[in-house]
């Protein structure tokens, strides 16, 4: 059902302006692939088939001198087509237009190469516009990424095919291009808002946010989600980043948000509430960890078996490919935050990084 200017539905009920802003802001028609959010600023879904991700918003902000895209979808056909057809639909121009990438996940930057016209900027967090520079160079047998899986328990097996399976690999840009960086503070300025940067590391290194304080808007990325938890992955003992995730949930979490607008899935009303949520799902996720450790020592691989996945699979055998690639990650960054707060300690062997625990505390 729709109300006023907006049809409303999902459990994050919004309020004041966004009053009635549910899953589905106002469609410029019943077919439209596009949404209005606010004047000049729209959503286009784009679709992911066959991820269990299902899509990715696109963002889009129209002005008198120019227009800018937040995020893209991936570099194939479906995802080109469903933004093309909603860019068009608004009435952007790429010949004017620029385009941000809140990460460097294909998913969110996979089409800006392709669509980006001579002349025009794109912009991409700082640290992973240094990071895309390197490319694909360590997705290999033998490299620091492969050695480091192993060594958590990855079949050996499995990770070659992993690799080329990814769709951060299938999916990338064919001709990857030169991001300006956006730093911590710097102001994008387009039409009637005014964002500023937010370094919101966690998901990825270099993952960036926007705020807009006039209209109390936050473009998330893939920082706050509200259907699904964003994936917070470890694939290096260079750092930590689910401690960076959560200093960045504590961060963003004192704004003044009114809607936030994330990469995937529905637009969130109650923001507060919802970072609050993502806290306690990842303390929850890292005291299932310690409790699966109190009945014997377990490299990372064995430790996401015998966690609780929303996957509907009979067995952890069962499991798609890529999904234990995912929640592989996912569990190493719980056990190495949890080696950090001194809750469990790893052992490491040549072939074999073991965690145990260090006692019956908590988070």
């Amino acid at each position: 059902t729709a109300s006023g200017r907006y049809a409303a539905s999902g459990r994050h009920t919004a309020s004041g302006r966004y009053a009635v802003l549910g899953r589905y802001a106002l469609r410029l028609n019943a077919h439209a692939m596009a949404e209005q959010i606010l004047p000049s600023l729209y959503r286009i879904v784009v679709p992911l088939p066959g991820s269990p991700l299902k899509e990715v918003n696109s963002y889009v902000i129209v002005a008198r001198d120019r227009n800018l895209v937040i995020d893209t979808g991936m570099n194939r056909p479906e995802c080109r087509e469903a933004l093309l057809a909603g860019l068009d639909e608004i009435g952007v121009d790429l010949e004017r237009t620029d385009f941000i990438a809140t990460h460097i996940h294909a998913d969110h930057h996979g089409l800006i190469p392709d669509l980006i016209r001579p002349g025009r900027r794109a912009y991409m967090g700082a640290i992973d516009a240094a990071h895309i520079k390197i490319g694909f160079s360590n997705w290999a047998k033998g490299s620091r990424l492969h050695e480091y899986l192993e060594r958590n328990g990855f079949p050996a097996d499995d990770l070659e095919r992993s690799f080329r399976e990814h769709p951060g690999f299938k999916y990338r840009p064919e001709q990857p291009i030169e991001y300006l960086p956006l730093y911590e503070g710097d102001k994008v300025e387009i039409g009637d808002f005014c964002f500023e940067t937010i370094d919101t590391p966690g998901h990825s290194d270099g993952h960036i946010s926007f705020y807009d304080r006039r209209h109390r808007l936050f473009i998330a990325g893939d920082h706050v989600l509200g259907d699904i938890t964003p994936n917070i992955q470890a694939f290096s003992d260079d750092h930590d980043p689910l401690d960076q995730y959560l200093a960045s949930l504590r961060k963003v979490e004192p704004l003044e948000v009114e809607i936030c607008l994330p990469g995937h899935r529905s637009l969130i009303a109650d923001f507060r509430g919802r970072v609050a949520e993502l806290q306690e799902h990842h303390r929850d996720r890292g005291n299932e960890a310690i409790e699966l450790l109190e009945q014997g020592p377990k490299d990372a691989y064995q430790t996401a078996a015998e966690m609780t996945w929303s996957i509907r699979a009979r067995s952890w055998d069962d499991f798609p490919l890529l999904q234990r690639w995912f929640a592989t990650g996912e569990t190493i960054a719980h056990l190495r935050y949890l080696d950090g707060k001194g809750l469990v300690f790893r052992r490491d062997e040549p072939r074999r990084i073991e965690y145990h625990t260090a006692g019956a505390a908590r988070l």
